[in-house]
């Protein structure tokens, strides 16, 4: 048998290679199911943020309650209460929370193609500020696109970021899992 060291995949992915290539195939299968429904995905996307930010806003309006004495107090209440609130309020009205996280993610968008493109001027005689400028001005358009196709763009942007999101871990999967059988082969040959 041969030694390979320098390898990064580990015996136990090389043995059970076959079960990251079936989550693999299942993420790629729902990734291209959330991005073919897109607005099913943006209100499942919506539900799930709302009941994190519930669950978190109760559980640190209990440890404020619970850590008595610390400086935190009013701050923690006010904190979990807003986000409990939030969190009830988006989950019994999830297209209106889906509307405010797609301007959300329009804004984030857009303030993180900003900061890319001067980021890029920055380091402008460094290799690779191109790169770094290209990403932002994608970015940007992206968040600009994002918010002058709203209210419409709020059916198809979370669900569509999610899929592909879904969709590329999938393939990652997937690459590992072949990775680990090449591997495999190899070190049995």
């Amino acid at each position: 048998m041969t030694d390979v060291p320098s390898l990064p995949v580990t015996e136990a992915v090389r043995q059970k290679w076959g079960w990251f290539l079936a989550l693999g195939i299942v993420l790629v299968i729902g990734g291209m199911l959330m991005i073919a429904l897109p607005l099913a995905s943006s209100i499942a996307v919506t539900l799930i943020i709302a009941i994190v930010f519930a669950i978190g806003g109760a559980v640190q309006i209990w440890h404020a309650f619970s850590v008595p004495g610390w400086g935190g107090f009013i701050w923690n209440i006010a904190t979990g209460a807003i986000a409990l609130a939030g969190g009830i309020a988006v989950y019994f009205n999830p297209v209106v929370g889906a509307a405010a996280l797609t301007l959300v993610v329009a804004a984030i968008l857009l303030a993180q193609g900003v900061a890319q493109v001067l980021l890029a001027l920055k380091i402008r005689p460094q290799d690779g500020w191109g790169w770094v400028m290209f990403a932002g001005i994608v970015s940007a358009l992206a968040g600009l696109c994002i918010w002058f196709e709203f209210p419409s763009s709020a059916v198809w942007v979370l669900g569509l970021l999610a899929g592909v999101s879904v969709l590329i871990n999938g393939w990652s999967f997937i690459a590992i899992a072949l990775a680990a059988r090449t591997i495999s082969k190899r070190l049995s040959a």
